[in-house]
């Protein structure tokens, strides 16, 4: 009995894996270009002394965290901090404003509160139709802050509301997040290069 349930795990796994690398050979052939403005507009609002902020729903809550983490703490180099905050971490804030306000509100009052002209508001959503991440984008909006979407193929209502939207060129949410992380770390590399070059530069941005 094990062995067609091993035959067929094989077979799910290889296509798995094989959807993941046609999605990344895409992003190789058709989006360095806006990946690498994404990164280089990142780069000059943190060179300013703004800060970016990250949010989504699940998977792309851990995604917000993890790139919030690559910028505040290191990716590559050993270099000076970046600001960055995913508004996912903090569980009173969310419980208190999902049961007094109202879960679609959970990030845009956090936006309101924290966000502030020039910085870089980052929405991501598979769908490209959470209503809280949208909630968030239009708070940002609001408070004249970049705004930024990651999400899968079509973009959803999020690409239409967004400066500028990452899309991957998928429908199938797992590949999607793959997509989505694969992309951060490019982003990240680029960042650092860009505001440290090949070691740490306390003169390329601004200090506390």
């Amino acid at each position: 009995m094990s062995k067609p349930q091993e035959g067929l795990a094989a077979e799910a796994i290889r296509q798995a894996l094989l959807d993941s690398l046609q999605v990344h050979q895409r992003l190789l052939r058709d989006f360095v270009p806006q990946i690498a403005h994404l990164s280089a507009l990142l780069a000059a609002a943190l060179r300013q002394g703004h800060k970016v902020v990250l949010f989504g729903n699940g998977g792309s809550a851990a995604d917000a965290q993890h790139v919030a983490a690559e910028l505040v703490n290191r990716f590559l180099l050993d270099r000076p901090a970046l600001p960055a905050i995913a508004l996912t971490t903090n569980t009173s804030l969310l419980t208190a404003i999902g049961n007094d306000v109202g879960f679609e509100q959970v990030f845009s009052r956090q936006v309101l509160a924290l966000v502030l002209p020039g910085d870089v508001a980052v929405g991501i959503s598979t769908s490209g139709n959470s209503p809280n991440v949208l909630q968030g984008i239009l708070a940002a909006r609001q408070k004249g802050a970049l705004t930024v979407g990651f999400t899968g193929q079509g973009g959803g209502q999020l690409k239409g509301l967004v400066d500028i939207c990452f899309c991957a060129p998928s429908h199938h949410t797992p590949t999607i997040q793959e997509a989505h992380i694969a992309v951060w770390h490019a982003i990240c590399q680029a960042i650092e290069q860009e505001l440290f070059g090949d070691g740490p530069s306390s003169a390329s941005v601004p200090s506390a």
